[in-house]
């Protein structure tokens, strides 16, 4: 194990992404915040909802989930925001060890 993950959130808008972003980073929270436009279908209170909306992908510690998860709880419009961690199982040498340097310990 690394001890580094990628946390997954979404938002309906660019500036509701890049807000959240700029926290994280400013805060050491996060290394790298990756945002994306894409398309997303789910299920929300019995209907099936089609929305644009940006997805983050936030490089972190794993010791920092649970601080990142609460910014993003604090700063997130959605009543329930997607907050998914996936370890980061392995990578490179050069990479890992810029995320823990760009992270607070």
């Amino acid at each position: 194990m690394t001890g580094f993950l990628t946390i997954l959130t979404t938002t309906a808008t660019e500036a509701d992404a890049e807000g959240l972003a700029e926290a994280l980073l400013a805060e050491g929270l996060a290394a790298c915040v990756q945002i994306a436009a894409i398309r997303s279908r789910y299920v929300w209170q019995g209907e099936v909802k089609r929305e644009a909306e940006q997805l983050l992908l936030i490089k972190t510690r794993e010791a920092l989930f649970e601080p990142v998860r609460a910014k993003i709880r604090t700063l997130h419009p959605y009543d329930t925001p997607e907050i998914v961690a996936l370890p980061i199982t392995a990578g490179d040498v050069d990479y890992l060890g810029w995320l823990g340097a760009a992270t607070r310990a």
